[in-house]
């Protein structure tokens, strides 16, 4: 079950996310569902269909959790392979 504390262990394809904070002006706030990771970019699907890419190491982002929860995430924590993430050691909450 995924929760706030190990978000960061689990598969992100399938969650809705939010573009929370970028300095980059045109992928603020932009909101859709993860449909694929790759070591440094999610590939977001935005409600009207377009798919757009976004570097995980500019942008603080919004999942939302299958239980309803919003958990905001730093790119640059998520960065790296999916597969890899689940053995990196991360900082208790």
């Amino acid at each position: 079950m995924i929760t706030p504390r190990n978000v960061f262990r689990h598969e992100l394809i399938g969650l809705k996310v939010k573009v929370a904070e970028s300095p980059h002006k045109d992928f603020k706030g932009l909101k859709g569902k993860v449909i694929d990771e790759t070591k440094n970019t999610l590939k977001i699907e935005l409600k009207d269909g377009k798919e757009i890419i976004i570097p995980k190491n500019v942008a603080k982002f919004h999942f939302k959790l299958p239980d309803g929860q919003v958990v905001e995430i730093d790119g640059r924590i998520i960065v790296g392979r999916p597969e890899e993430r689940i053995k990196k050691k991360f900082k208790k909450i």
